[in-house]
């Protein structure tokens, strides 16, 4: 098996996008001994780019984590069915609904081609297994290479492709879910349960994500030999995070006391804060990302900007209740004693 190592601390503080994850949380994170990502997720190659000059000013720690674009077929007339329910939503926060938006591959050639000619010292990949090809000239260009899985199928395709190792994502990981089966995902897989299983199919490193939310939950993982933990909803309250107010906000409500995982917001599954929206929509939202991420997005950005909780993406993971204002320095302290 090959040795990783991501730092002094066995901790990547996660790529979490559409906002948290700023230049600056992961400039922290290094600092602080951890390893954290930006997330090139919905981002223009110039953004990802402008993030990554602006983290190299203070460091040479640091990844990037990618989206694999998803060409699954999709039920057209049921995210257009969706689309009518979701017309009180967009009256409510006044928008306008746009027209469904069928492909959407976030760049990713251009994304790809930039990380390999400008390489970064990790790369990490969500929602689907890159092919050997790209992983092979990624680490040709010095970059280290995570996959994000959620069972061991899918680790062995990483461990396949030539992956350095895998990001065992869990059922209690906040935001969305990297299974490449999204119709039978239903987010109850546990941690150690899935560190155990991927260790025992593929001889690959595994960095363990999902419900490590304290110093002891971080203990028993790496108990099972995983060589590092991933933590995204602990650091949502980071000073340095780029955490919406309502959400911060949501997090210590006593309105918002549990997750779901919801189609609602992407048609995607994720895991999120119980709202209004997720009680409305999550028994008929079809699968159909990123259709239906671009048809909500309008309805999420007037939510937000009203700061109403009830219309947005409260991404957040089983452990949310022990997330803490604070530096990332001292959350990440929080965790390892």
């Amino acid at each position: 098996m090959n040795e990783l190592s991501v730092g002094d601390v066995p901790v990547i503080v996660a790529p979490m996008a559409g906002g948290p994850s700023t230049p600056a949380l992961v400039v922290a994170a290094a600092a602080a001994g951890a390893l954290g990502f930006l997330a090139a997720g919905y981002k223009s190659v110039e953004i990802m780019a402008g993030e990554i000059a602006a983290v190299r000013d203070s460091t040479d720690h640091f990844g990037v984590n990618v989206f694999v674009p998803d060409d699954s077929p999709v039920d057209r007339a049921a995210i257009e069915r969706y689309r009518d329910r979701l017309r009180p939503e967009a009256e409510r926060y006044g928008v306008e609904l746009p027209e469904i938006r069928w492909a959407d591959d976030d760049h990713w050639s251009e994304k790809i081609s930039m990380l390999i000619a400008d390489p970064v010292p990790w790369v990490s990949f969500t929602f689907g297994v890159p092919d050997s090809a790209t992983i092979r000239d990624l680490k040709r260009a010095g970059s280290q290479v995570l996959v994000t899985v959620t069972d061991p199928d899918e680790a062995e395709l990483a461990f396949d492709s030539g992956a350095d190792g895998v990001i065992a994502q869990s059922g209690s990981a906040g935001g969305h879910s990297s299974t490449t089966n999204p119709a039978l995902y239903r987010g109850d897989t546990t941690t150690l349960d899935l560190v155990a299983e991927i260790r025992f199919r593929v001889p690959l490193p595994v960095v363990a994500a999902g419900g490590i939310a304290s110093r002891q939950d971080l203990e028993a993982v790496l108990d099972t030999r995983a060589f590092a933990v991933q933590v995204g909803t602990h650091f949502l309250k980071a000073v340095e995070a780029g955490t919406r107010p309502t959400q911060r906000e949501a997090m210590g409500d006593p309105r918002f006391a549990e997750t779901v995982v919801t189609r609602a917001f992407t048609g995607r599954p994720a895991r999120a804060l119980r709202n209004r929206f997720t009680d409305t929509f999550s028994d008929s939202a079809p699968l159909g990302y990123p259709a239906i991420h671009h048809l909500t997005a309008p309805i999420r950005a007037a939510a937000g900007a009203q700061g109403d909780p009830h219309g947005i993406n409260l991404w957040a993971g089983a452990g949310f209740g022990y997330a803490r204002d604070g530096t990332t320095a001292e959350i990440l302290a929080s965790l390892i004693g």
